[in-house]
């Protein structure tokens, strides 16, 4: 037997509605009540199960999340941050990359106050191309804890924190997010505890090995020390030379919490002997990456240049070979090629070739103007410096001719007969060639190379 009761409306005592049925609407309880099931049910039709309802604006700006709620988000335009609402348990936020465009343009999920994203108070980074994650608050010990991610886990992302030692050597912060350590000096780089990614403990670096000598007696420029760089993606927006390495993964340096010894290369002695070249430059190292010392340059007697990271200038007037840059080879190369001279009697002007830069070769000094080769430019510091230009050779007559100039990047300059005027040296800390003080100037001696440098760059927030 069964029995039906119609009706389409079940008040309470007090006269508020239990049940209320409107056309094809039907309401339980009133506004502000809470409705609740008894010990043991169930339900089914009612509330979320684990899904959200995707908001078919395409997110183009700043987005101030819902909980129940998914977004298509297109970075196109620019990296988006999407904040995450306070969260409670249950709460589910989904994102999705529109265009594909997130491996460019980042999206960053920023949770709200200091909650957690998978156990870490931090903002998480997606950076994955088409990359789909779901997120859903559990407690807040883990926070909001990704459930579905269509390439990769997804927690708040952490950074890596170091120190440096050694006289003079610093640790600057710039352009906000990033640490730069600078060694003028021999220490020890100190990381003290690393990221969460092997991209945020990915370093960006330069090393500069010592500058070569000048030889005597009109001889050639130094070369300038082997020039190293890799500028990591994760280390920021600023404008690295033509030699950066990072797309040869051996070139990468991933850190370990751990310390790691610098040596900064001491630049090569200038000769005071006709029959001695300059003496080449000494190596610097920070972990796996060496750069070479410029090679000295030839004199007198002796009269090729050396090989090394760049080459050392030839003597003038002698048939004399700059010396082979890029020496042990690198990729990129670390240096070039030092000049070259024409054998006697080759016409005046007589110069020493030029030392090789790290990004151009010493010209050629007979003929030619002798001049060092350039180095290169980088603004890992934050600002624009140069490094590694090779020395300028020495003139042999007339009294006239002035001496090769530098190459850009710390090379020294020839000098100018007759003028009392001397050479210079490789400058300090660039790396750069010994310039050479030719047969006009007395003592006619060669220039010291410039020592070398080492800068490392890293995200540590």
């Amino acid at each position: 037997m069964t029995s039906t009761v119609k009706v389409n409306n079940v008040q309470a005592s007090d006269g508020g509605n239990i049940i209320n049925q409107c056309g094809t609407n039907i309401t339980l309880g009133a506004s502000g009540d809470t409705i609740a099931l008894a010990s043991g049910a169930t339900q089914t039709g009612f509330g979320r199960t684990g899904t959200v309802d995707w908001v078919t604006t395409v997110q183009t700006s700043t987005i101030t999340a819902a909980t129940g709620k998914g977004y298509f988000v297109n970075t196109t335009g620019g990296a988006i941050t999407a904040n995450l609402p306070a969260g409670a348990a249950g709460s589910i936020v989904s994102f999705s990359d529109y265009a594909n465009t997130w491996d460019t343009n980042a999206l960053t999920v920023s949770p709200n106050g200091s909650e957690k994203i998978g156990g870490v108070a931090a903002d998480a980074t997606l950076s994955t191309e088409g990359q789909s994650v779901t997120f859903v608050y559990i407690d807040s010990t883990q926070g909001w804890k990704n459930v579905q991610d269509s390439t990769s886990n997804v927690t708040g992302e952490t950074f890596m924190s170091a120190s440096v030692s050694g006289s003079c050597n610093t640790l600057t912060t710039v352009d906000t997010n990033y640490k730069v350590a600078k060694f003028v000096g021999p220490g020890t780089f100190t990381v003290c505890s690393i990221g969460n990614t092997d991209s945020n403990n990915t370093v960006s670096y330069v090393v500069v090995a010592g500058g070569g000598g000048s030889g005597n007696n009109a001889g050639g420029g130094g070369g300038a020390g082997g020039y190293r760089e890799v500028k990591s993606t994760t280390t920021g927006p600023y404008t690295a030379s033509p030699l950066d390495g990072y797309p040869n993964a051996p070139n990468r340096v991933i850190v370990t919490a751990t310390g790691f010894p610098i040596a900064i290369g001491a630049g090569g002695a200038g000769s005071t002997n006709a029959n001695c070249k300059g003496a080449s430059g000494s190596v610097s190292t920070f972990s796996t990456i060496t750069s070479a010392g410029g090679g000295g340059a030839g004199s007198g007697s002796s009269e090729p240049g050396n090989p090394g990271g760049s080459g050392g200038g030839g003597r003038a007037n002698q048939g004399a070979s700059g010396g082979t840059g890029n020496t042990p080879p690198t990729s990129p190369s670390q240096g070039t090629n030092g000049g070259d001279t024409a054998p006697s009697p080759t016409p005046a002007p007589y110069l020493g070739g030029g030392g090789g830069g790290a990004t151009a070769a010493g010209a050629s000094g007979n003929p030619g103007n002798g001049a060092g080769g350039a180095g290169a430019t980088t603004n890992i510091s934050g600002s624009p410096l140069s490094f590694a230009g090779g020395g300028g050779g020495g003139s042999n007559g007339p009294a006239s001719q002035p001496g090769g100039p530098g190459g850009t990047g710390g090379g020294g300059t020839g000098n100018t007969p007759g003028t009392g005027s001397g050479g210079t040296p490789g400058t300090v800390n660039t790396g750069g060639g010994g310039g050479n003080n030719g047969a006009g100037y007395s003592p006619n001696n060669g220039l010291a190379g410039g020592s070398g440098i080492v800068y490392i760059r890293y995200k540590y927030q």
